[in-house]
């Protein structure tokens, strides 16, 4: 008998004692015992039900996500000032098995979306990750382009400077994913390997960055080969090579326009001491990239930082980045740029940030400072 029987028998014997001598109470107890004896009857479906097993789904899937806000100041301009909760993100995972998972992004941009408003909402990860035998795993679906330093690893609280860095928002071009297969080989002596065979980009105006479809009906005429080899073998040291071939970057077939992707990374950490550099360039075939200057678009930055422990988990750091890059948006674009600021972590998941960025480009100087808030969890 389960325990909702027993729980009624109990108040059985308690109504029992109660009703005697009182011929209403007596005849109401012995209705309560005919229904009783109906459930009696039927306690063997009333245990099943009580030890159905319950699904576990919930059990192995994960929600995460970030976030941040900027305020952005022209020292030049202040009609260009700005306040934009840039991104806000969520993850949902789950875990099928030990070995096969889903991974998933969704991020809403600049707080409204719609038409006539200034934010999208995007799905940047949507894929199907599956560890198979030697620590090789394969990806199908929706992913982020192996390249570079933030493409992969972008939360606020990982990173220094309020906005990401223009190399790799204009040359790589991140936030970058592509639909497609990935394949990623790991060794014990620091190697690993991945290749990727994705959609492509689509430049039909010689920039790199607008060329993104997203993978919303992008143009499928002519897929990208992306190729990286990383070693961590030295403590504290990252290096990466990488490199993309895409036999036509427009993906018009009106020209020849072969584009290669080439690039390096490099990220070293000492205790609190640390530093960054990445270099990366497009080589574009074409006329009609030659006639405007947008065959050859590259760029690099430099990044030092110190960063110190404080009580109670809380941590302080600055940095300062020299960036060189050139790029092409409606006309050829040669920018250096000097930024330094603060980044305050009161918890690990959770930054406080500060710069200042200074961007030299055809003789003109602009300057600004930014604030930003960000977390993860």
């Amino acid at each position: 008998m389960n325990k909702y029987i027993a729980t009624a028998g109990l108040a059985t014997l308690m109504g029992a004692g109660i009703a005697l001598g009182n011929p209403a109470l007596e005849a109401k107890l012995a209705d309560f015992e005919k229904r009783l004896a109906k459930y009696e009857n039927n306690s063997s479906n009333v245990e099943a039900v009580s030890v159905m097993p319950r699904s576990n789904w919930a059990d192995k899937t994960s929600i995460g996500g970030y976030g941040e806000l900027h305020a952005n100041f022209d020292l030049d301009n202040s009609d260009n000032n700005e306040i934009d909760f840039h991104r806000f993100v969520l993850f949902v995972n789950h875990e099928f098995n030990d070995k096969i998972r889903l991974v998933s992004e969704l991020e809403l941009e600049h707080s409204l979306a719609g038409d006539g408003k200034n934010g999208e909402i995007e799905l940047e990860q949507a894929y199907i990750e599956m560890d198979l035998a030697n620590q090789f795993q394969v990806k199908a679906g929706l992913f982020l382009v192996p390249v570079g330093i933030l493409n992969e690893t972008h939360e606020p609280n990982t990173f220094f400077g309020v906005e990401r860095n223009n190399v790799e928002k204009h040359i790589l071009p991140s936030t970058w994913w592509e639909a497609g297969l990935s394949v990623n080989k790991k060794f014990d002596n620091g190697l690993s390997f991945d290749f990727a065979l994705t959609s492509g980009l689509s430049t039909s105006n010689q920039s790199i960055r607008s060329g993104r479809g997203k993978v919303s009906q992008a143009r499928l005429s002519d897929a990208a080969f992306t190729g990286r080899v990383s070693y961590v073998g030295i403590a504290g040291l990252k290096l990466t090579a990488f490199g993309q071939y895409q036999t036509d970057i427009d993906q018009d077939n009106n020209e020849d326009n072969a584009a290669t992707l080439i690039g390096g990374t490099a990220e070293y950490s000492n205790g609190g001491f640390a530093v960054r550099a990445l270099f990366s360039q497009w080589n574009i075939d074409g006329a009609s990239y030659d006639a405007v200057n947008a065959d050859k678009q590259n760029g690099f930055y430099i990044e030092p930082s110190y960063t110190w422990d404080l009580q109670n988990g809380h941590k302080v750091g600055v940095f300062s980045r020299y960036s060189e890059y050139n790029y092409f948006k409606g006309t050829r674009h040669e920018v250096d740029e000097t930024s330094f600021g603060v980044n305050y972590w009161p918890h690990d998941n959770v930054v406080l940030k500060a710069d200042y960025v200074n961007q030299k480009e055809a003789g003109d100087n602009n300057e600004s400072v930014n604030l930003g808030v960000g977390y993860q969890f």
